[in-house]
Formats: C-alpha cells, sequence, structure tokens
C-alpha cells in the first residue's frame, strides 16, 4: 500500500474542523499507515481522543505528563518515530505557540522536538485568519521549514463568510502522501505531459473526437509529481478531477495543444505525449462545400499538427521525450517506425484489441520501446504503469 511502513503523527486543535480528522485518520490507516494523534485540551471538547484510538489502534495523547504511555518519553519518541506531522485544525492560539517557540503541552513539545517535515493547515474565523499577527506568524513558521496549508473559502461555523475553512479530508490526505510515500527521485525536474482527447469543431454543435478518458496522462502528472517533479499538464476536455499539485493547462483542439506544448516544451525536462489527438479536422477551406449525400454530411478532412515530431524537430539537448502509440495491429513495428520518424527516446506501445488495455479503463497493457530494447509489461494499473514508464524514463535519461 502506498504508506505501508509510515509513521504519520496528528496534531489536532480546538477547532469545530475537528471532526474532520477522524475522517483523515481513518483514510490513512486504510492506506496502512501507523497513525499517532496528539490533541490538545481545548481539542477534546469538539471530538473525544475514544475516536482516534479506535481508529488507530494507538493511544491518543493529550497530557504531557500522562504516566500511562508505552514510551518512556513520549514527544520525544513520537518525534523521532513521525515521518511527517500534520497539524490540523490549526488554531491561532497554537500557530502563535509554534511561531514563538513555545512548547507548553504535548502538541506543541512534540513539534518542537520533532525534524521531520511539519504540515500546517490554519482553520478558524476568517478575521482572525486575516489578522496580520496570525499572517506574521504563518509567514514565520514557513520560514522555519513549515508548509502551510491554505485554507478553503465559505460560510464558516460562525455563519461569516470567507477563508478559514479546513480543507476537505482528500486534500490534508493528498499533502502527507506528496510528502513520504516516494522517494524524491525526480526532484528538480521539469516534467509536461499532455492527457485526454482533443476536439476538433464541425460547426457549432458537432465536432470530431476520439475515446481517450485521460487516465493515463493524469496518472503520469500524478506519478511524477509524487516523485517531486514540477509537473505541467496539457489536457483535453475530460470527466476527470483536476490533479493537486500540478499546472494545469485545459484546451479542446489539436492546435490549442500544439501552442501549449510549443510555448511551454522547451522549458522542461521530460516530455510525456500521452494524450490521443484526432489526426484529422474540418478543413475550413472547404466548410462551404459540405453537401448532403444519401442522407449523410460530406465534410472534408485536413491533418492536424504532428505535435511529437514537431517537438522532436525543435527539441534541445538534454531533453527527454516519450510518445504513446496506440495500434491494432503490428504494434511493434508501427511503433518502432514512430520512433525513429519522430525523433523521439521512448514509445510506449499498447493494442486497444488486448483485454484490460486502451481507453476507459483502470488497467493497461503495454510495451516500453527504447532504441536499445523492449520491455513489455503484465496487465497492470495504469498508477503501476505510470510509475513503471517513470522507472524507465530514468534509467534511460541516466
Amino acid at each position: 500500500m502506498l504508506l505501508k511502513g509510515k509513521t504519520v503523527v496528528l496534531g489536532v486543535t480546538g477547532s469545530i474542523a475537528a471532526y474532520k480528522m477522524a475522517n483523515v485518520a481513518s483514510m490513512l490507516v486504510k492506506l496502512e499507515c501507523d497513525v499517532h494523534v496528539i490533541m490538545t485540551e481545548n481539542a477534546a471538547h469538539f471530538i473525544t481522543p475514544i475516536t482516534f484510538e479506535t481508529l488507530t489502534g494507538n493511544k491518543c495523547l493529550i497530557d504531557t505528563f500522562d504516566r500511562n504511555f508505552q514510551f518512556h518519553v513520549a514527544h520525544v519518541s513520537l518525534a523521532k518515530k513521525a515521518d511527517v506531522f500534520l497539524i490540523a485544525p490549526a488554531s491561532a492560539n497554537v500557530i502563535g505557540k509554534l511561531a514563538c517557540g513555545i512548547a507548553d503541552d504535548m502538541l506543541t513539545t512534540t513539534a518542537m522536538a520533532c525534524n521531520a517535515k511539519k504540515i500546517i493547515a490554519p482553520s478558524m474565523n476568517t478575521n482572525m485568519y486575516h489578522n496580520p499577527i496570525l499572517q506574521d506568524n504563518l509567514k514565520k513558521l514557513e520560514s522555519y521549514g513549515y508548509k502551510v496549508i491554505q485554507p478553503d473559502s465559505g460560510v464558516l461555523a460562525c455563519k461569516d463568510t470567507g477563508e478559514g475553512k479546513l480543507p476537505k479530508e482528500e486534500v490534508l490526505v493528498a499533502h502527507i502522501i506528496r510528502e513520504i510515500a516516494f522517494e524524491k527521485d525526480l526532484a528538480g525536474q521539469k516534467v509536461i505531459i499532455t492527457a485526454g482527447p482533443t476536439q476538433e469543431s464541425i460547426d457549432p454543435v458537432r465536432y470530431i473526437t476520439n475515446h481517450s478518458t485521460g487516465k493515463m496522462g493524469y496518472e503520469l502528472a500524478k506519478a511524477a509529481m509524487l516523485r517531486g517533479a514540477e509537473v505541467t499538464l496539457v489536457s483535453g476536455v475530460t470527466a476527470l478531477e483536476k490533479p493537486l499539485f500540478v499546472n494545469y493547462i485545459q484546451i479542446k483542439s489539436a492546435a490549442d495543444m500544439f501552442e501549449a506544448m510549443k510555448a511551454h516544451f522547451l522549458e522542461n525536462d521530460i516530455i510525456i505525449k500521452a494524450a490521443a489527438v484526432a489526426d484529422y479536422k474540418p478543413n475550413t477551406v472547404a466548410d462551404d462545400k459540405m453537401k448532403k449525400k444519401d442522407g449523410d454530411l460530406s465534410i472534408e478532412l485536413a491533418r492536424t499538427q504532428d505535435i511529437l515530431k514537431y517537438m522532436g524537430e525543435h527539441r534541445r539537448k538534454g531533453q527527454f521525450l516519450c510518445g504513446f502509440s496506440m495500434e491494432t495491429q503490428n504494434m511493434l513495428e508501427n511503433s518502432r517506425i514512430k520512433l525513429e520518424k519522430k525523433n523521439i527516446d521512448m514509445i510506449v506501445a499498447n493494442n486497444l484489441k488486448v483485454a484490460g488495455s486502451g481507453f476507459g479503463t483502470d488497467t493497461n497493457v503495454v510495451t516500453m520501446i527504447s532504441k536499445e530494447q523492449e520491455i513489455q509489461l503484465e496487465l497492470l494499473t495504469k498508477e503501476m504503469v505510470a510509475h513503471k514508464i517513470i522507472d524507465e524514463i530514468l534509467r534511460l535519461k541516466g
């Protein structure tokens, strides 16, 4: 599992949003993470320690001088065990204490003793959040290496409207996963990935497209991000949720995608074209020639720009280019021709006729082809395929 063998310490302070942390703890445990919860005394007024103890299987700590614990010095032991320490919801009071080095309870004492990455998620009344003292304290914590998660906006428990809401549980967990799930072997690398289908308008109502859902490209963007890369995702229109922590560029047509890639690909170290681009578009010169034939609309088509070929011709030294080849026959032969013709370093090929492969599935069966070799993967989830592809890119890139 994603967080197996990892230890997460959750610090919960006195806020109505403390109830969300039960879900966070549960989600982390399901990822096979060892979860420990430390609460302030005020937090216990909003949610009971027994809730966290039931969910995590570990004693929930509140009192620094509690003699009924399994470690010799609890705040030091937990601080040493932690791979990451998330304080959420973080009240203005605890933020102020941490910024000033005050350690007068179990939570702040453990935070002071912890060398692991510390993440803090403020949650409070919007006027408190925007108070210049609170903002200065957050900046001070950032200067000390804390990661601050920006609060959401909306109607708060006090009925005021504005910033101050604790983000959704999924967002909090995503920050933890991003921090500790994978080795950061792509740190310092900039990666740009295309994903999803393109659409070519026939008229104001209809368009030409393909069956791509974007799942493979989105998994590649997520995997590269989790491994430390600065990721830009150029995506066609999909039903998928926008990935967190990536630069996102929305496009529709092949021309849109070409212009986005032309503008940005030279800035990047690794380029992965996973999008299924519509190869043809209505020929605008022939738009007035559209006519009815046997009840069907006859349309003259023109080829779209070959994005991967352009990048292969204009690549800079040190860049790594990876493309995708979706075939129904002669997969290896056709893919090797594309590899050579487009001047790229690797091509990921799959046969759309193979069960579990291609569009709309959560799995894929691919062969990674480079100039030196072919590596065929068994049926895997697209998430696993994404990491295998990145592994091979790093190996070839050297």
